[in-house]
């Protein structure tokens, strides 16, 4: 963070300006400096170079053009107040800021040759000739080198002028106010000018050197501009005045200086769920992706090794994602869960409870890691913020889209949570990929996928939106009267496509290529017999169960069975257990 400009980062940047730190001051170079390096370009050697008078510090400097030095100096010296004289042979630069070094009354001065010459005279411009305000163009240094405007401004007077000059200097806003008074009152101070001749002896007196005449019952403080020696010395002086120096700064100007944007790894998480809405292949996994600050857009890279990533898919929303803050206990399904409640922390967003017809339309709806990549899809219908970013949710759907088995038993504290909306954003697996181990790469589409901002995973696409969903409502022998013998295994049809959650069909649509469906005779553990079928029904003979339990079923016993719908593409599905009541 820039010091002293971010305050909010820095408590003590407001001692910095009479400070100690060294921080926003290294790379400053003082006036002489600068000053002495401009006259070495024109040749001219340390010898004849007196800087030593110049105090102040240049933050910054700028030569916009090719010339001269001499023109390269001019406009730090209106800037900083210095002037330039030469001197037993040597140039000396001296600030406009001296003392007097001597006082002069009529006595002191030497007449000229012609008689009805003035002894002195005194000259003053007109108000009119004169700014009413003075405004500079400069440059920050305490920003990004904006450019930066001061004024001031005569609050009484006759004239309304107002002269602009521009400089190519970078100066704090406070120090360009401070020299931009000091030089409006240079020039209404010294519309006075004067000139007058004093004896050889005064052979001391150099232009720049400030002295007192005594005139009309009053000293006044004047800077020889030139003098010319002969039988007399000649000098034209112009009015000065003390005040118009050591002048306080002007006021600070707090500095807009960017905030840099840092960002990292953002958070992901690979959703491997039922397919939620049309438009999406079902066997794609969803990514959602979450980072503070946002970087505008975030890529995703894929490679099948360490090299080579080419870009998959953008995202442009953060997800909404957080955490559960307790465990999530196992609760019912195909209708409302009312004994367990969900806490969770988001780390963006926001969630509002929602009317019944909102929550069977899909609202609401979120994805739990009940274990690792492992997700349940549940919805709450009511939403209440308990604490800042902090939820309890109720109402709950469990189980939703043939979820059920994802329901942990707790779904830890900790675990995971993403919201289910359109910040997710489908991966283009191909369907051939499906079981191949693939690296991902998301990071800032701002910067290279080689940047350490990026977060690398190793993922392995399954093909979960292909799975069937399990069987539902599988009937029991005990709801019927049956004489021992061959047994009928009947159950409905659930299909995993979206417009089987029609309320108007009379059957759900088959989702797979053809039906087909295999019964797992269990005991315990152990699997005695599969019975393969293409109907919702499966018979389990007379002889079969004879040679799998060594007796027909009869009433009291049980059976435990696990049904399967069956995919082309991936095989079995999602299994209904279910024991057989007699």
């Amino acid at each position: 963070p820039a010091f002293p400009a971010r305050s909010d980062v820095w408590t003590d940047a407001d001692n910095w300006r009479l400070g100690h730190w060294l921080n926003g001051r290294l790379g400053s170079v003082s006036l002489g400096s600068l000053v002495r390096e401009l006259c070495r370009r024109a040749g001219l050697p340390n010898g004849q170079i007196d800087v030593s008078a110049l105090a102040d510090v240049v933050h910054g400097y700028l030569i916009t053009a090719i010339e001269s030095p001499r023109a390269s100096i001019a406009p730090l010296a209106r800037h900083f107040g210095f002037d330039a004289v030469e001197s037993e042979g040597v140039i000396r630069f001296q600030p406009r800021e001296r003392r007097p070094v001597a006082t002069f009354g009529l006595d002191d001065l030497v007449a000229g040759s012609d008689a009805d010459a003035e002894i002195m005279e005194f000259v003053r411009a007109q108000e009119t000739e004169l700014p009413q305000a003075l405004k500079w163009q400069l440059v920050r240094s305490d920003e990004e080198y904006d450019a930066m405007s001061v004024e001031a401004r005569r609050a009484t007077g006759a004239a309304l002028r107002v002269a602009a000059e521009t400089f190519a200097i970078a100066t704090p806003a406070g120090d360009a106010e401070r020299r931009c008074r000091r030089a409006l009152l240079e020039e209404w101070v010294g519309r006075e000018t004067a000139s007058f001749r004093l004896p050889p002896s005064r052979l001391a007196l150099d232009p720049g050197d400030v002295v007192r005449l005594d005139h009309d019952g009053r000293l006044a403080a004047l800077r020889l501009t030139s003098v010319g020696d002969a039988d007399a010395r000649a000098v034209e002086a112009v009015r000065t005045d003390a005040s118009a120096y050591g002048l306080a700064p002007g006021s600070d100007r707090n500095p807009r200086v960017s905030k840099p944007v840092v960002y990292g790894p953002p958070a992901v998480a690979i959703l491997a769920l039922p397919q939620l809405r049309e438009g999406t292949p079902a066997h794609q996994p969803l990514a959602a992706v979450h980072a503070m600050p946002w970087p505008g857009r975030v890529a995703a890279w894929t490679s099948p090794g360490a090299d080579g990533f080419t870009l998959a898919a953008t995202l442009g929303r953060p997800a909404r994602m957080g955490r559960l803050v307790s465990p999530l206990h196992a609760g019912p399904t195909s209708r409302f869960d009312l004994g367990n409640v969900a806490i969770v922390d988001l780390a963006f967003g926001a969630l509002a409870s929602v009317t019944d017809l909102a929550l069977f339309a899909g609202a609401n709806a979120l994805a739990v890691e009940s274990a690792p990549g492992v997700w349940e899809v549940l919805q709450a219908g009511i939403a209440e913020l308990i604490a800042p970013a902090r939820y309890r949710l109720s109402r709950l759907l469990r189980g939703q889209r043939g979820t059920e088995g994802a329901i942990g038993s707790p779904a830890p504290g900790g675990a995971r949570v993403v919201l289910l909306d359109e910040a997710l954003v489908s991966l283009p697996i191909p369907e051939a990929a499906l079981g191949l181990e693939a690296n991902w790469r998301f990071g800032p589409a701002s910067k290279p996928v080689a940047d350490r901002s990026y977060r690398q995973l190793a993922l392995t696409a399954k093909g979960v939106g292909l799975r069937p969903f399990s069987v539902g409502h599988v009937s029991q022998p005990w709801r019927t009267a049956r004489e021992p013998g061959d047994l009928l295994i009947e159950w409905t049809r659930r299909s995993r496509a979206l417009a089987a959650d029609s309320w108007t069909t009379a059957e759900v649509p088959l989702a797979e290529e053809r039906e087909a469906n295999e019964v797992e005779i269990l005991d315990g553990m152990t699997v005695l017999r599969t019975l393969v079928t293409t109907t919702t029904s499966a018979t389990y003979t007379a002889a079969q169960q004879l040679a799998d339990l060594g007796a027909l079923l009869g009433p009291g016993d049980t059976l435990d069975l696990r049904i399967f719908q069956l995919s082309a593409l991936v095989g079995r599905g999602a299994p209904a257990s279910v024991s057989l009541e007699f």
